[in-house]
């Protein structure tokens, strides 16, 4: 069988387990094994064994869980409820009022987590119950959590961006310093997108509290002061030097648990309740890695991924219509691949045809991030749907559905950096030494 005849076996295979309802971690693993038994003559019984155990022994993936437990802390506690009530005195007169929780919410998160699943479930666990009882659409709830929580992969800290750093030897620094422009840039897209929509149909959007003086914002704004704390308590342990982001997770893991007997909802039940939700999100999430990251070796032994890239090397486009391939490429193996595999599996091919095309090897990692981004929201393997899936339990095609527009947003700030680079870069360039 010809390797384009294997790579379409394959991912048909992929959407046949996937539509049938089996477990998407089965599914990964399932796919993974037929390209194994059938593509090639590895060992299969020590390839399973060493990849799964590699993908959950990882001491960066530690703090998944611990950012899921302080989302479920807060969750069972009055903090996501008092950020509402500060936040909406101040968001009653911009359209879209609270659904712009879920932007400013996962940016903010989104610069301590550094992980794009671990944003969509914190943030969710808080945000998704109280926009749900206040009545605002369901796809714009999920689609606005879906498309902000990808800021975990941009924002600083980021993992995927040391993974890019390290490849390719360029300074994890400037790279860093380069994402917060295209970060804030998304975070501004998101929110220009949530008050059009307002505006085209107000009749969706509840009516906001009534009008309140400025004295009063001020004191219904004391009620934030927790949750600053709590942003505050776990961005300085890292920025501080004091804790890497998975200690980092541990402190904000401890902080909820203070404030929420602060405020008087932590008790045995609550503590109980909260741990265990926060397992059974982790686990969902941790098979899918796994899943995925046999997946990924078996696409290795296959030589997919490299067939791939060797085959768009060949076609000679120019700087642009590479950029356009490349984001088509990038986009289609994050349709069954991970963003930090994707990067690991192709950098090697892909970087020597980027800079013979005079591309900037450090402005095209923040390009890859950002076309990384889109594919977490892209069916059928969008990390982002599936942990969305997990808090609301709705059908992944409707999640995928809600996700579209966003998923478009991400498709302009990719054309923005195209047309003008100093977006990425004018910040780096502005670091001393």
């Amino acid at each position: 069988m010809s390797e384009i005849s294997m790579t379409i076996f394959l991912l048909f295979s992929l959407f046949v387990l996937l539509g049938s309802g089996i477990w998407v971690a089965f599914s990964l693993l399932s796919v993974g094994l037929m390209g194994m038994l059938f593509f090639t003559e590895a060992p299969l019984g020590e390839v399973l064994a060493t990849t799964v155990w590699g993908a959950s022994n990882s001491w960066s993936l530690a703090a998944l869980p611990l950012f899921v437990w302080m989302g479920e802390i807060l969750f069972r506690s009055r903090l996501s409820e008092d950020m509402f009530s500060g936040l909406s005195p101040w968001l009653t007169r911009l359209p879209g009022r609270l659904l712009h929780v879920n932007i400013f919410g996962s940016g903010i998160f989104a610069a301590v987590s550094g992980s794009s699943a671990a944003t969509a479930a914190t943030i969710g666990k808080m945000s998704i119950p109280e926009l749900t009882k206040r009545q605002y659409p369901v796809n714009m709830v999920i689609g606005t959590l879906a498309g902000s929580a990808t800021l975990g992969l941009l924002i600083p800290p980021s993992i995927i961006l040391i993974v890019y750093g390290v490849a390719t030897e360029q300074s994890i620094a400037r790279l860093f310093i380069g994402g917060i422009l295209p970060g804030l840039l998304l975070v501004a897209l998101f929110i220009g997108y949530v008050v059009i929509w307002s505006l085209v149909h107000p009749n969706q959007i509840p009516a906001g509290d009534e009008a309140v003086s400025f004295r009063e914002r001020m004191q219904r704004s004391q009620r934030l002061i927790p949750v600053i704390l709590l942003i505050g308590g776990v961005i300085g342990s890292i920025y501080s030097g004091i804790a890497s982001p998975t200690d980092a997770a541990a402190v904000g893991v401890a902080l909820s648990l203070l404030l929420s007997k602060h405020t008087g909802t932590l008790n045995k039940q609550t503590f109980l309740d909260g741990l265990m939700g926060a397992t059974k999100t982790s686990c969902m999430i941790a098979f899918i890695l796994a899943g995925a990251a046999f997946l990924t070796v078996a696409m290795g032994f296959t030589g997919i991924p490299r067939m791939l890239a060797a085959w768009i090397a060949a076609l000679g486009l120019s700087p642009y219509a590479l950029l356009g391939v490349l984001t088509i490429f990038f986009i289609i193996l994050g349709c069954f691949l991970d963003g930090i595999s994707v990067v690991v599996l192709t950098t090697s091919i892909v970087m020597p045809m980027v800079e013979q095309a005079g591309i900037d090897p450090f402005w095209f990692g923040i390009f890859v991030v950002i076309v990384v981004e889109m594919s977490q929201i892209t069916p059928p393997v969008g990390f982002n749907l599936f942990v969305i899936q997990g808090l609301t339990g709705l059908d992944i095609l409707r999640v995928a559905y809600a996700a579209v527009p966003f998923f478009l947003l991400l498709l302009v700030a990719l054309a923005l950096i195209v047309v003008f680079p100093s977006i990425v870069t004018i910040l780096p360039d502005m670091m001393g030494g």
